[in-house]
């Protein structure tokens, strides 16, 4: 069985710079879905046009439109770009100005030409579960999603925030800390015995 080598790491995004090349449906997509998981995300976009719905929600969020096509010099101060236009030539373009300025970057609809991968997000307050098909089947990762929020419950942000306070209080080294917390907290995976 080929196995997921992806790293997952949740990025504080309001303190990275992200740059999206496009102004059409993907960019739309790719911006939505950024700002729905972070709405403080700092995100500029660059593009010779940008549908309607791209606007306002780029206006809502306060974030800075360029019309132009793109050039390299928007990478300056970027940590992250992401590219969504319909041109493979200018998608492949700013792949490679990325990697050379050590710039991490996703190519939309191109995994060759991805340092990472936008996968299915659920958040349920301070609890969120990241998902990835290692960029073989965005509609599994929708699926799968669909599925953790329906059985994650409401009130685990509650259960979070209990068991943060109970931390506090629990004196001894880390190691003391992790077993009691993880003592207190086996009943959450343990299989119910059959009757």
């Amino acid at each position: 069985m080929e196995s997921n080598q992806l790293y997952p790491v949740f990025l504080k995004v309001s303190q990275l710079n992200i740059l999206i090349v496009g102004g059409g449906n993907v960019a739309e997509e790719k911006l939505r879905f950024l700002l729905k998981s972070s709405p403080d995300a700092q995100v500029q976009l660059v593009s010779p046009m940008f549908r309607e719905p791209t606007i306002e929600l780029a206006k809502k969020f306060n974030l800075q439109m360029i019309e132009d096509t793109y050039a390299p010099k928007y990478l300056k101060d970027k940590h992250m770009v992401i590219a969504t236009t319909d041109n493979t030539a200018i998608n492949e373009k700013v792949y490679h100005d990325c990697r050379e300025k050590n710039i991490l970057v996703n190519v939309a609809d191109n995994p060759p030409f991805c340092d990472f991968y936008m996968g299915g997000i659920v958040t349920k307050g301070n609890v969120k579960v990241a998902i990835s098909t290692n960029g073989k089947s965005p509609t599994t990762a929708k699926r799968l999603r669909q599925f953790f929020e329906d059985v994650i419950p409401e009130n685990i942000d509650d259960l979070v925030k209990n068991l943060n306070e109970y931390r506090k209080t629990i004196k001894g080294d880390f190691e003391e800390k992790v077993e009691t917390l993880n003592e207190f907290t086996k009943g959450l995976v343990n299989k119910k015995e059959d009757d």
